[in-house]
C-alpha cells in the first residue's frame, strides 16, 4: 500500500486537525466536502501516514501522537473522535526562540508549558533529531511551530536537509527565499511559505482587492485585523514576534494590486487581539475603501467567523501530498507550481486563477516527470 511517511514539528491545534482530517477523510472512494483535491498525483488525503512527532510541551512528549493532538493547550474542534493508535510517541524538541517568555504569566490551560532542554548544545539536538527523522524514514516534514520561531524554523529545515526530507514550511519565515538553493542542491524538494487557508481572512482579501482593481475601482486603503483565543493568537501578543507574518500576509494582498495605495500606511494587515474563549475560532474584520465612477466614495466591509485550524489543514493536506508527488518525480528546490496556491507568500506571486490552474496540472497523475529549474519546474 502507498502511503506519504510524514512528520511534524509542533503538535498544536493545526497538527490536532490534519490527523483528524486524515481519517475523517478514510475512504479514498467517498466524495466528502472539504479537499480542494481529492486526487493528487495518485495520492489520496488517507495516503498520508504520520510516522514522527516532534514537541516541546510536557503535557504532549512521550504520549502517542492519537492523544496529544488533544492535549491542553489545544482547542480546536474535535470532529473525529476515533483515532486509532498511531505507534508514535512525541518525540522531545529543541528550542530555540520557538517558546515566548510572555506566554508564562497566562493560565497553564492556555499556554505552552515546555519542558528543560533535553539536549546540551545546538549540535547534540541536531544530531539527535537528524537520527530521528532518519529512524522514522520520514520523507516529507511538516514545520507547524508558532508564529516568529525564526532560529528554530532554520534549525528545523537543517534537520530535514540532512535527514533527506521534503520540507513543508506552513509558518511566515521565509525558507523558500533563503533556503531555496539548499534544498536544490540537496535534490530535496521544498513547499511554503506560510500556508493560506481554504477560505481565510488572506484569501478573501485577495480575491476583492483584485475584484477592485479588475472593476477599474484601485484600492486606496484597506484593513484586516484577526482576533482569536488560540496559543497563536496568545503567541502574537508579542509584536517583535510579528515582523514576517505582517510582512507577509500584507504582500499577499499586494500582490493583487497594481501597486496599491502609494502610502503603505494606508494598508494595516495584522493580527488584533486575544480573547481567550474564542478559543480556535477567528473573527476577522476586513474594510476596503475605493472610488468608483465620478470619484464618488465608496467601501466595503467583512466580518468573517472561522475556525483557524481546520481551515489551514485542508490546505497542507495538499501541501503533504504536493511535496510527495515532487519526490516521486525527481523535483528539487522551491515548488512554485504548488507554493503559489497554497502559500502566502511563495517564490513567486500569481493571480490566483493562475496559480489554482498551475495546481491542477501539477496535480495530474498522468503528469510527466520534470526535473527542477530554478525556483520553478518544466517537463523533460
Amino acid at each position: 500500500m502507498k502511503s506519504i511517511r510524514t512528520g511534524i514539528i509542533g503538535v498544536g491545534n493545526c497538527a490536532s486537525s490534519l490527523v483528524q482530517g486524515r481519517f475523517y477523510y478514510s475512504d479514498s472512494e467517498a466524495h466528502i466536502p472539504g479537499l480542494i483535491t481529492r486526487n493528487f498525483g495518485g495520492y489520496f488525503a488517507c495516503d498520508i501516514e504520520f510516522v514522527a512527532a516532534i514537541d516541546v510541551d510536557r503535557r504532549k512528549v512521550g504520549k502517542d501522537l492519537s492523544e496529544a493532538i488533544f492535549a491542553p493547550p489545544n482547542c480546536t474542534t474535535i470532529f473525529q473522535k476515533e483515532i486509532p493508535h498511531l505507534d508514535v510517541p512525541v518525540e522531545m524538541g529543541y528550542m530555540i526562540d520557538s517558546i515566548p517568555e510572555h506566554t508564562a504569566f497566562y493560565p497553564e490551560a492556555e499556554r505552552f508549558d515546555p519542558l528543560p532542554q533535553r539536549y546540551r548544545s545546538e549540535k547534540e539536538a541536531k544530531r539527535a533529531i537528524v537520527s530521528y527523522l532518519k529512524e522514522r524514514r520520514v520523507e516529507v516534514l511538516v514545520n507547524y511551530l508558532p508564529v516568529g520561531s525564526e532560529r528554530n524554523t532554520y534549525f528545523y529545515a537543517d534537520c530535514a536537509l540532512e535527514a533527506g526530507c521534503a520540507f513543508v514550511n506552513a509558518i511566515p519565515v521565509f525558507v523558500c527565499r533563503d533556503y531555496g538553493d539548499k534544498f536544490k542542491k540537496a535534490g530535496l524538494p521544498l513547499l511554503g511559505d506560510d500556508i493560506k487557508s481554504q477560505v481565510g481572512a488572506t484569501i478573501i482579501h485577495r480575491v476583492l482587492t483584485r475584484l477592485f482593481e479588475d472593476r477599474g475601482m484601485p484600492v486606496k486603503r484597506t484593513y484586516q485585523l484577526n482576533v482569536g483565543g488560540n496559543t497563536d493568537f496568545l503567541n502574537m501578543l508579542d509584536r517583535s514576534r510579528l515582523q514576517s507574518k505582517k510582512q507577509s500576509k500584507t504582500q499577499a494582498v499586494l500582490s493583487q494590486m497594481n501597486g496599491g495605495p502609494e502610502d503603505p500606511r494606508l494598508v494595516h494587515i495584522g493580527p488584533s487581539d486575544y480573547v481567550p474563549w474564542l478559543k480556535d475560532n477567528k473573527l476577522c474584520f476586513l474594510r476596503i475603501e475605493a472610488e468608483h465612477f465620478g470619484g464618488v466614495p465608496m467601501h466595503v466591509e467583512v466580518r468573517l467567523s472561522v475556525e483557524d485550524s481546520p481551515n489551514s489543514a485542508g490546505v497542507i493536506v495538499d501541501a503533504i501530498r504536493a511535496a510527495k508527488v515532487a519526490l516521486d518525480r525527481g523535483l528539487s528546490g522551491p515548488i512554485v507550481e504548488a507554493s503559489a496556491y497554497l502559500f502566502k507568500s511563495p517564490p513567486v506571486q500569481y493571480d490566483d486563477s493562475v496559480a489554482k490552474e498551475m495546481l491542477r496540472k501539477f496535480a495530474e497523475p498522468t503528469l510527466k516527470p520534470k526535473v527542477a529549474l530554478g525556483s520553478s519546474t518544466v517537463s523533460r
